[in-house]
């Protein structure tokens, strides 16, 4: 046993005021410092047993690695595959996962189905990305849009959407529904230009008596910049038990109905303006 210098004989008293000091949080450099210690092997004997603080341990750059490696272990990969997911090797894969549990082996068939699934993925993401170029491609197609191509974009677009006067049920008036919010901004851009005032202009939200009835009040109020106190009574539509509904969630916020008041005339114009597409389209086919 080493024999203590003269100064450091009261061993029990030292390392309980080492211990003490090492519990406020100071380093091994700190104590030397505060205690005069300057015998390294004393002042391992008296901070044995007692971990350093938090603050003085290094940060190990492959901590993150090591806790990812770990984690897909745990989902079942193998250490070919971890490696591919994190680009570590697999020596350093083998240390950090070798307490950890052996996944399953999978047969053959399911290998197979996994690998399949994994090719499918991967085309759906470049089928994907074509898709998006295509219609950034058809975007800049457009450019900008003159006064008379809105408005003859606007007259196909009501009679494609909007209500329409029938022999057997007279509705000349100009009533505009649709849930798609770009249909409905290029509407009323339409309105603007031929000149309908926003004061001749009511909004109703028409929806599923089972959604979100106020949410959807608000999205259609932001996309109209009106404020929904203005709107009529929202229409709630009565649930069939015998129908599957598809728009359903929180991106299913109904249709937003358009009324133009007083608008018998303008009706006539729109159906006028309509049969006069038709009618120049049939010329210059």
């Amino acid at each position: 046993m080493t024999t203590l210098p003269i100064k450091y004989t009261d061993f029990e008293g030292l390392r309980e005021q080492v211990l003490a000091l090492r519990r406020e949080g100071l380093s091994r450099r700190q104590i030397r410092d505060r205690v005069h210690i300057d015998n390294n092997d004393l002042l391992n004997r008296l901070l044995e047993g007692e971990p350093p603080p938090e603050w003085t341990k290094r940060p190990n750059a492959k901590d993150d690695l090591r806790e990812e490696a770990r984690e897909l272990r745990l989902q079942g990969l193998t250490y070919d595959q971890i490696q591919v997911e994190l680009g570590c090797s697999k020596s350093s894969i083998s240390l950090w996962v070798r307490d950890l549990p052996k996944p399953e082996r999978r047969d053959a068939k399911e290998q197979a189905r996994l690998a399949a699934r994994k090719r499918w993925d991967h085309e759906l993401a470049i089928r994907d990305e074509e898709r998006q170029k295509t219609k950034a491609m058809a975007v800049a197609e457009i450019g900008t849009l003159g006064d008379r191509e809105l408005f003859l974009a606007g007259v196909a677009l009501y009679w494609a959407e909007g209500t329409k006067d029938k022999p057997y049920a007279r509705r000349e008036s100009v009533i505009f529904v649709n849930s798609d919010a770009g249909v409905i901004q290029l509407y009323l851009a339409w309105l603007k230009l031929i000149g309908v005032e926003s004061e001749r202009l009511s909004y109703r939200v028409m929806i599923h008596e089972s959604a979100d009835a106020k949410a959807a009040e608000q999205y259609w109020s932001d996309q109209v910049r009106v404020d929904a106190a203005t709107f009529q009574k929202t229409t709630l539509k009565k649930h069939n038990p015998k129908t599957v509904r598809k728009n359903v969630g929180e991106t299913y916020r109904g249709c937003l109905v358009i009324r133009v008041s007083q608008s018998a005339e303008l009706y006539r114009r729109i159906e006028g303006w309509w049969y006069g597409i038709v009618g120049a389209a049939t010329l210059t086919g």
